[in-house]
């Protein structure tokens, strides 16, 4: 299959890159535990004509897992080579070249591990992810699985998770979405690939969550009690790792750091100044010695199991204790949950695109938007409908696509008439557009979320328009009802992609988008709130970013339930953008869009996270 039959990309430099196809099949879906089964990688030149084509079985040298998936029993994967033996094929075709593949993370993360387990460095420094670049254009497709997308282009498919079959799916598929942005010069969210190859990227092993809730500090003189939150500091007699094992065992909560919710601090030197000791003495922690606390691990009184506690009801919004919001923007209506049967709005869920004006005025616009029914684009894709022109949007790059897509280009005015006119703006009433299927939330709206197992894996994506002086590190915390992590690990970032657990994931798609995957089921019975940040890394702030566009879907490829468009004030650099938490029985989303001045250490430290 050639990519020249749609699109010679050599002329355009954007576009013109080398680029090696992926696809794997694999014995599950973690990437530190499971194994490459079958792996097919094509080659092209940027003039689209294909440049090589090799594809193997192999031999995992464990259970392939879901056969009734992929096929591949042991007995077909047994005489085929082990990864080790075709590594070294199989990068030099990847070496200098674009690594593209549909959920790019997933492929790049198990050939990360298997190139580390073969003692071999994986060359790849760029990646491209189909779902996100269609994320971006924005095609009228049901969703976008590699079969719904090879349906919307006309690809043929004949062997669904064959890897050689899906890898020329692929190509096809890649072939109509680089026309596409081309045609709506949609830059291309190349990822800068981490030096993930080696183990030691791998994340640590899971902590044993504590089952009990947290009972407060102990009386003076009185028992520990199962749940309380303990922190160990500076030199013991007993090793660390019996320490803590002891207390786990008592169904005490080990803590890698101190906040006001820490029930006690044991340190043989109270006094030797480390952060831990520091911050015990500012909360007022009580601190006790190592032989004291050894006498009372053999009297810990009974605590509260989580599972026998109904969760209480979480407040709608409750900041990070060490933060204060600017006034700009603290100043939020109780939320609502939006009901199913809705008035028909004038917009018809248009999806618009604001160009040009002030921050305060393109804000307002997106917030017209909504509240007429329609949806606020950040970037120019398919799926825009209308373009509204502020003063100073006839400068932007994206004005030239617009004119020749033909896209109507409103006056500011066109937003100005009140919903409840007939008349309204001139020539707003129009049909949804292909797929338009999502909530449109507000912020502060919430949505429901159906109880798992019905739905239990939910990406909650973020994105922006391309930056060039500055990068956004979107974040989570998985909290517990003291709006604090349990430990360090809970804290998902660039760094330490995923959660102990591996409940709560950071996935990077792009240089404008990152997603965080939350898998309800696996959360520790401690959880009652994910909150989802971001942060801006040096100087610029998110009124020089502009609007952040979230999107809920239950799934890496399924279409969004929700989507919200957030507009921070003027001189925040860090950004709570949503929560996923416990309301009653339920689990809740809510687009919360609350900017801070700080930066990214003070809302870390705000949770209870150890900064170093």
């Amino acid at each position: 299959m050639s990519l020249a039959t749609a699109l010679d990309v050599s002329r355009l430099p954007d576009y013109a890159y080398d680029w090696a196809l992926v696809d794997v099949e694999t014995s599950g879906l973690v990437a530190r535990r499971d194994r490459v089964l079958s792996i097919a990688v094509l080659t092209f030149g940027p003039d689209g004509v294909q440049t090589g084509e090799f594809s193997t079985l192999l031999n995992p040298g464990c259970d392939p897992g879901p056969v009734h998936v992929h096929g591949l029993t042991a007995e077909r994967l047994s005489g085929a080579p082990t990864f080790g033996q075709v590594a070294g094929r199989i990068g030099a075709l990847l070496q200098d070249r674009v690594m593209v593949a549909h959920n790019a993370q997933f492929d790049y993360d198990f050939l990360a591990h298997e190139f580390a387990r073969a003692r071999l460095y994986l060359p790849v420094s760029q990646r491209l992810c189909t779902l996100a670049l269609n994320r971006r254009v924005e095609p009228p497709a049901a969703d976008l699985s590699l079969a719904s997308l090879a349906a919307h282009y006309g690809v043929p498919q004949t062997r669904a998770h064959d890897a050689l079959d899906d890898a020329r799916v692929l190509a096809g598929i890649f072939r109509s979405s680089l026309s596409e942005a081309a045609r709506l010069d949609v830059p291309l969210p190349l990822v800068s690939c981490p030096p993930r190859q080696d183990p030691q990227f791998a994340p640590n092993p899971p902590k044993t969550p504590c089952a009990y809730r947290n009972p407060g500090r102990p009386a003076p003189g009185g028992p520990l009690v199962q749940g309380m939150k303990v922190a160990v500091t500076g030199e013991t007699a007993t090793s660390r790792a019996e320490l803590v094992a002891r207390a786990v065992a008592a169904g005490l909560n080990i803590m890698s750091s101190v906040s006001r919710h820490t029930s006690v601090l044991v340190t043989n030197d109270a006094a030797s100044g480390s952060a831990k000791a520091r911050r015990a003495i500012a909360e007022g922690v009580p601190v006790i010695d190592e032989h004291a606390f050894l006498k009372l691990l053999g009297g810990v009184r009974p605590g509260t199991p989580h599972e026998n506690q109904a969760p209480q009801a979480a407040p709608e919004s409750v900041p990070p204790p060490a933060a204060t919001a600017t006034a700009a923007v603290v100043d939020v209506p109780t939320p609502r949950r939006p009901e199913p049967a809705r008035p028909v709005k004038p917009f018809g869920r248009r999806r618009v695109l604001v160009l040009g004006g002030t921050h305060e005025e393109a804000s307002a616009a997106r917030a017209r938007i909504v509240e007429m029914g329609g949806a606020a684009a950040i970037n120019l894709s398919a799926g825009v409908t209308d373009v509204v022109l502020f003063p100073g949007g006839e400068l932007d790059r994206r004005m030239a696509r617009v004119a020749s897509l033909g896209l109507p280009v409103r006056e500011p005015a066109w937003l100005g008439a009140p919903v409840s006119d007939p008349a309204g703006p001139t020539d707003v009433h129009a049909p949804a557009p292909a797929g338009a299927t999502a909530d449109v939330l507000p912020r502060g709206g919430v949505l429901d979320l159906p109880a798992p197992p019905a739905v239990g894996h939910w990406h909650v994506s973020a994105s922006w328009a391309q930056q060039t002086t500055c990068e956004i590190d979107v974040v989570a915390f998985v909290l517990d009802e003291d709006e604090q992590v349990s430990c360090d690990g809970d804290f998902v970032f660039y760094g330490a992609p995923e959660s102990p657990d591996g409940s709560v994931r950071l996935l990077c798609d792009g240089p404008t988008e990152q997603t965080v995957a939350v898998d309800l089921a696996a959360l520790p019975p401690a959880a009652r709130r994910i909150a989802i940040a971001a942060a801006v890394d040096g100087a610029a702030t998110f009124g020089d970013i502009g609007a952040v566009q979230l999107a809920l879907a239950p799934g890496v490829d399924a279409p969004a339930t929700a989507q919200a468009t957030l507009d921070a004030a003027t001189s925040e650099r860090t950004l709570l953008l949503a929560e996923i938490y416990r309301r009653g029985p339920r689990w809740r989303f809510r687009a919360v869009g609350q900017g801070y001045d700080h930066g990214l250490e003070a809302l870390v430290r705000g949770y209870g996270v150890e900064v170093e």
